[in-house]
């Protein structure tokens, strides 16, 4: 079994390079509609961060991840000052830090993965890339690739070698049939409907398997109309 992935310290990573980016910008800037998430402005991801935590470290888990869960957390947020709202999440999250290695691994992931997917929809707001290699990258690509082989395998929808920078992984069961060649943070991207249509049918596959399948749900996930380019 491979060891479990420091998950308090990827998002520690995380909420510090968001606070470093967000924390001296203008209200203009805080303002802009994040491209992947056109609903939210900057401030209102931010209000979703520091609101998952406030909701963790005090038990409101009711409706956990749902879109009546999240719209609390955004509308009680929406007139704080950004600092405020960056102190709220900085409270919360060192208070459950030292919990988050006992949190379910199906859990805590998700948590994880959902903080870095709103790392990158804030960074194009702003016009910001980076940081596609971190320690969130790693633990957010296993897990959702996780996910994805577990769904595909059963839905008999074919197994593929994803070919990364960090080496190949198959998701799926069975002998594969279709090889996709591409950054770990396309993939990622692609999982949460943060590339059209168009885009996941132009990556790098060898193989019969359906593209929009690289959607980790469909249900909640919609691809755009048109291209995002980060």
């Amino acid at each position: 079994m491979s060891e479990r992935p420091n998950y308090a310290d990827a998002y520690r990573g995380i909420r510090e390079r968001v606070t470093a980016l967000v924390q001296d910008r203008s209200d203009e800037d805080l303002d802009q509609r994040a491209p992947a998430t056109p609903e939210w402005r900057v401030r209102d991801v931010l209000a979703h961060y520091a609101g998952v935590c406030d909701d963790i470290a005090n038990g409101r888990l009711e409706g956990v991840g749902t879109d009546d869960w999240t719209d609390v957390q955004v509308q009680m947020r929406r007139e704080w000052p950004v600092a405020k709202v960056l102190a709220d999440w900085q409270e919360h999250a060192e208070a459950i830090a030292p919990q988050m290695q006992a949190f379910p691994e199906i859990a805590v992931g998700q948590m994880l993965f959902d903080a870095w997917t709103h790392e990158h929809d804030i960074r194009g707001a702003l016009g910001e890339p980076g940081s596609r290699d971190s320690d969130a990258t790693d633990v957010s690509f296993n897990w959702i690739t996780d996910r994805l082989s577990e769904r595909i395998s059963a839905d008999g929808k074919g197994t593929v070698v994803l070919e990364t920078e960090a080496g190949e992984k198959q998701i799926g069961a069975g002998e594969p049939t279709t090889r996709l060649r591409a950054d770990r943070f396309e993939v990622l991207r692609a999982a949460t409907g943060r590339r059209s249509v168009a885009q996941l049918r132009a990556m790098d596959w060898d193989g019969p398997f359906e593209p929009e399948q690289l959607v980790v749900s469909t249900a909640i996930f919609t691809p755009p109309a048109n291209d995002l380019l980060e």
